[in-house]
């Protein structure tokens, strides 16, 4: 396909308009071509559908959809546009279980379709140089600290608060999708304490304690309920020096060794994930991680709950 590739957004909440449109309008390999949204919001400017399956009626041609809506609702959805014949990118978390995006990507390979579980985070400017600073070192310990103000992040979005909307795991997959990318071994869950609001089905809080392969404990610090200035890092231990991965990634710091520099980084977290799907999309291939995802349903099996006061918005 040498073409610009025809997508639909699918869900028009705040990720899509805030992130998923200004980055595919500036790409020259997307055209957006319709939006799809159940509560009728839409960008003036293109074809609206109610449903995927409007959308599939109308004739309009699509290429790929790119799926925004909650994670709840997200694998019949992303489950249709494969049976279509349509590429799909699932913004994270990829959806509500494990199992669901499991067998999606075994759809999507068995279909030659591109399917793209989206870790933004991932591409944040210093990630990279982290994963290659910290390659072949010994990790001594971590910390992640990953503290937000819900009402700011999240404003009136109900959907993250009932089961499968991951609570403050939502914006914490993040956190771990970065950590499970830049660590040379792999992390498991020793420990978690989860803090529940009294009228919630899910967390405001977490404290999760990891163990390396290798026996480096690495803490997770989780909060949605941060006020004034918000916190997104990861400070990483080694027998060589300290890495500190600052503001969800965008900033680099180490003693000893500097991080090697690059000069290949997308301005914009987006466009490089748009970047990336095009890549797929050219080669039918699918990049579905399910490490973040799997640490999170693991806080929840090994997780201690602990009741706390009610979430008033």
């Amino acid at each position: 396909m040498s073409d610009p590739i025809r997508l639909a957004l699918v869900g028009m909440g705040k990720i899509a308009n805030d992130q998923h449109y200004p980055a595919l309008t500036s790409d020259a390999d997307f055209d957006l071509v319709a939006c799809v949204d159940r509560d009728g919001s839409c960008l003036a400017h293109l074809p609206y559908f109610v449903t995927i399956q409007e959308l599939a009626e109308s004739g309009l041609t699509v290429d790929a959809v790119a799926i925004c809506t909650p994670p709840q609702v997200r694998h019949d959805i992303a489950q249709f546009a494969l049976e279509q014949g349509w590429h799909v990118l699932l913004e994270k978390p990829p959806g509500a279980t494990l199992a669901e995006v499991v067998a999606l990507r075994e759809t999507a390979q068995d279909r030659g379709l591109a399917l793209l579980a989206s870790w933004h985070s991932r591409f944040a400017p210093c990630v990279d140089q982290a994963r290659e600073w910290l390659a072949g070192r010994e990790i001594k310990s971590g910390r992640i600290v990953w503290r937000e103000d819900v009402r700011v992040w999240h404003p009136r979005q109900h959907w993250i608060w009932e089961p499968g909307g991951f609570g403050v795991f939502d914006p914490g997959i993040n956190a771990l999708s970065i950590a499970t990318h830049i660590l040379p071994d792999p992390m498991f869950v020793e420990q978690s304490e989860l803090f529940f609001p009294g009228n919630c089905s899910a967390p405001i809080a977490a404290q999760v304690r990891f163990r390396d392969r290798k026996g480096a404990l690495i803490a997770m610090d989780l909060d949605f309920r941060q006020e004034g200035k918000q916190s997104w890092d990861i400070v990483i231990e080694t027998a060589g020096g300290t890495l500190t991965l600052s503001n969800g990634g965008a900033d680099i710091s180490t003693t000893g060794a500097p991080p090697p520099p690059r000069d290949d980084v997308l301005p914009g977290e987006y466009s490089a994930l748009y970047r990336r799907f095009a890549e797929l999309v050219r080669n039918s291939s699918c990049d579905v991680d399910v490490r973040p995802l799997r640490l999170v349903a693991d806080a929840f099996l090994c997780g201690r709950i602990t009741r706390v006061d009610d979430f008033i918005e």
